[in-house]
């Protein structure tokens, strides 16, 4: 591994003989800076440059190598430069007391040159390998960084694209998809510490479900104009038909992923959403006639978001609810329609959602009174 700049060495003792000494035996391979005393070693250390080494004697008045070595890990700046002990003290036991305080090796005094030579390049060795690492690391984090960034822009322009696509075919539902994604991110949000969802209900779910939100009902897109604009009842058979848009909608996802290298977790949920959101906790929604946890949760919060929303829309074949009017029919619908604890923390939470609602609407909602 080359470098082009030398090491700097700190030595440090009160001897000013010893100091000399390891300075003419290493000064040929390394910059030294020299310190008599453990306060102008701790100041020396936290300057410029920043030794990549040091060499502390640990017998010294007033601050010894220990205390030293204990100053110097207890500040940011100097806690990762490593140190060697010098030390006449050459037990086992002060060896290993001297190890176990954080030193990365320990020479016993008097020296050996060729000792010191071996031990100081080791270290040093192992420094620059540790500061490559430590570079790499960085340079990949900012990658992933960059990528991720990258990734989520993609994502968002699929959404939007997607999202577009519904608006320009459908003016009279979407200006509510935003209103939808403020319920769903305010349910979820208000669920994440509730013990049935909390290991769901991650921080990164709720982004990626609220994103998702934009895509559940881009089955509609499937459904002639003639059903979806009917200003009276529907017919039987018109009604199988509007049914289809949920089956329709996750098709579509599903064919949108069917390219990719792996699947998109937004879409995955988006899917979910598309399929399940008229599924109904005690089993008698569609298309599939799913009932309480087998309804993927994803769904049933989308699928008391789009209630609450269609209650208080207008559509050609209706008026819009006052917002107490539609509260009063969610609740009825706890434990029939709606996932009772989902329930419960959309009416715990009625006045933020009532907040929503009023501040994202494109028609003239009731009051509350």
């Amino acid at each position: 591994m080359h470098h082009s700049t030398q090491s700097t060495l700190l030595i440090v003792d009160d001897t000013v003989q010893n100091l000399t000494l390891l300075g003419n035996l290493l000064s040929p391979t390394y910059q030294i800076q020299a310190a008599t005393s453990g306060a102008e070693a701790l100041d020396m250390a936290s300057g410029t440059p920043r030794p990549d080494l040091i060499l502390l004697d640990v017998m010294m008045p007033e601050m010894n190598g220990y205390e030293t070595l204990e100053r110097l890990r207890a500040d940011p700046m100097t806690r990762d430069i490593p140190v060697i002990f010098l030390t006449a003290l050459g037990s086992p036991e002060e060896e290993l007391y001297g190890l176990e305080a954080g030193a990365v090796d320990y020479i016993i005094k008097p020296i050996q040159p060729s000792v010191v030579r071996a031990r100081v390049q080791t270290q040093i060795q192992v420094k620059r390998t540790r500061d490559w690492l430590n570079d790499q690391n960085a340079y990949l984090e900012s990658e992933v960084t960059q990528h991720r960034a990258e990734y989520e822009l993609i994502q968002m322009v699929a959404i939007h694209t997607l999202s577009h696509l519904v608006d320009i075919s459908d003016q009279d539902t979407s200006p509510d998809i935003r209103r939808i994604q403020a319920f769903v991110h305010l349910l979820a949000t208000r669920l994440r510490e509730h013990p049935r969802f909390t290991a769901t209900l991650t921080p990164n779910y709720i982004n990626l479900l609220t994103r998702s939100v934009t895509l559940y009902d881009i089955g509609m897109k499937g459904i002639p104009d003639t059903i979806l604009q009917k200003a009276g009842a529907l017919t039987a058979p018109e009604w199988t038909i509007m049914q289809t848009h949920t089956n329709l909608g996750a098709a579509a996802i599903v064919l949108a992923q069917q390219d990719l290298d792996r699947p998109l977790a937004f879409l995955t949920l988006a899917q979910e959403s598309a399929r399940w959101h008229h599924e109904r906790w005690d089993g008698g929604g569609y298309p599939d006639g799913l009932a309480g946890e087998a309804i993927p949760l994803s769904a049933r919060l989308m699928g008391l978001a789009d209630a609450f929303n269609a209650l208080i829309s207008p559509r050609v074949y209706k008026l819009a609810l006052a917002l107490e009017e539609a509260r009063t029919i969610i609740a009825d619908r706890r434990g029939t329609q709606f996932d009772p604890d989902v329930t419960d923390a959309f009416l715990d939470g009625f006045p933020a959602f009532a907040d929503i609602a009023r501040g994202h609407q494109n028609r003239v909602l009731q009051p509350l009174d």
